[in-house]
């Protein structure tokens, strides 16, 4: 015989305040409590404590001789803009980890996925040195920075100064782990690609299909040359380029203010135009843009100049994120 309808809407009744409509309850004719809790959304920690106040109100409830709980979720989909470049030096993790801080600053919910698995630097650019990630039900936990956006990195995962001397196939079973991790309410996850265009490129961009990719480059043409190149991984799969952004473009004198272009100007831009491809602007060769960074206060986390250009990149990004899904 059933409870009667009393009883479970005692039980819904208790539970409405805890679960805040995220729970479904039954109560058997021998006091056993079923409930199953929608999480979606929620990070490892919140879901726990979700879990126990559940359980502590439904077992306060008259009658209730045992509790139940089943989780489940939808699956969230969450959109991938890899950072990328076609060669090294060119200050792609810089921009990468500056973006995702803006972009968070705006209101979206960002994650920072280091993905240069044998160079992995964005640890120090967000201030969490020496943290390791935790892991649950076989999925990694991003850690929490200062930011507002979760990190996952090798770098986390590794001891500094430890050479990861892996082939293509772990270094992409590794990056698979990043990306897969429990990344709770996060909708957009920045993805700082090691350079290059090669097999772990090519293996990420087949296998998790970015929404979209923004390319770095500096003015100099060996390496638009290679940025290029990067675009035409791109092109090859599908993934659509959000736009070029050209790093270390003009550097102003500390004492006269007069600016040079050690690196050339424009060249970016130019490419841009050539390809067809939008400019998202230019990033100035600064002191304190390189000092603030490896310091681990990224610019784009403060109020000053420097913020401000990292500000309108976010916004072209998040422009385009409006316009293509939302």
């Amino acid at each position: 015989m059933w409870r009667s309808m009393s009883e479970i809407e005692q039980l819904k009744a208790a539970l409405a305040p805890v679960a805040a409509g995220r729970a479904t309850a039954r109560l058997d004719d021998k006091g056993r409590a079923s409930i199953v809790l929608d999480v979606t959304g929620l990070g490892a920690a919140a879901r726990v404590e979700l879990e126990a106040d559940v359980k502590a109100a439904a077992a306060r409830v008259a009658g209730v001789s045992d509790v139940r709980v089943l989780q489940t979720s939808e699956r969230r989909q969450r959109r991938l803009i890899a950072v990328a470049s076609g060669k090294g030096g060119v200050g792609k993790s810089t921009i990468a980890a500056n973006l995702a801080i803006a972009l968070a600053k705006r209101g979206r919910k960002v994650g920072l996925v280091d993905a240069d698995i044998y160079g992995p630097s964005q640890t120090r650019l967000m201030a969490v040195e020496g943290v390791r990630p935790e892991a649950q039900d076989k999925k990694l936990i991003p850690v929490q920075t200062k930011y507002g956006v979760p990190l996952l990195s090798m770098g986390g995962l590794v001891a500094e100064g430890q050479a990861i001397a892996w082939r293509g196939s772990m270094a992409g079973q590794a990056l698979g782990q990043l990306i897969d991790g429990d990344w709770g309410e996060a909708e957009v996850l920045i993805l700082d690609l090691p350079p290059g265009t090669g097999d772990l490129q090519l293996t990420m961009v087949q296998k998790h299909k970015p929404a979209g990719a923004v390319i770095v480059s500096t003015p100099q043409d060996l390496a638009l040359i290679d940025a290029t190149r990067a675009i035409d991984l791109f092109g090859k799969v599908g993934v659509p380029v959000v736009g070029l952004i050209e790093n270390m473009a003009g550097y102003a004198c500390p004492h006269c203010g007069e600016v040079s272009d050690p690196f050339g100007r424009g060249g970016a831009e130019a490419a841009a135009e050539r390809l067809g491809l939008p400019f998202l602007g230019r990033v100035p060769l600064e002191l304190a843009i390189r000092a603030a960074s490896d310091a681990g206060e990224p610019p784009a986390a403060g109020n000053g100049p420097a913020a401000e250009t990292f500000a309108a990149l976010a916004a072209r990004l998040d422009d385009w994120l409006a316009a293509n899904g939302g």
